[in-house]
């Protein structure tokens, strides 16, 4: 059973910055793409960013110029690094992992880190 953790959540003034990390453990595997999710009080999941596993990324409109979407594979590791942050990136961040495991693809979620933006 794979585990996804993320870590690095907090409290940041606005225009702080703040780097995400989210580990996956739990056995042999192959990951393929990973993705960023958020979700704010009273909306909905929303896609932050992906990175493949050949290091492509692809961001939101919201995000696009201060968000830096990366990958350790060595270490099985994704990160965000997130600057210029906005009261409105206040949000619960997952990060998302499709992973290959004996020839069969399964998507995996973390539990999540709280992100708060504000003076």
């Amino acid at each position: 059973q794979v585990q996804l953790v993320e870590s690095g959540g907090g409290l940041v003034q606005p225009g702080g910055s703040l780097r995400l990390s989210c580990a996956a453990s739990g056995g042999i595997f192959s990951i393929n793409d990973m993705r960023w999710y958020r979700q704010a009080p009273g909306k909905q999941r929303e896609w932050v960013a992906t990175i493949t596993s050949g290091g492509s990324t692809n961001y939101a409109d919201s995000v696009k110029g201060r968000f830096s979407i990366s990958r350790d594979n060595a270490k099985n590791t994704l990160y965000v690094q997130m600057n210029s942050l906005k009261p409105e990136d206040t949000a619960v961040y997952y990060c998302q992992a499709d992973v290959n495991m004996l020839g069969r693809n399964y998507r995996y979620w973390g539990q999540g880190t709280q992100v708060t933006v504000s003076s």
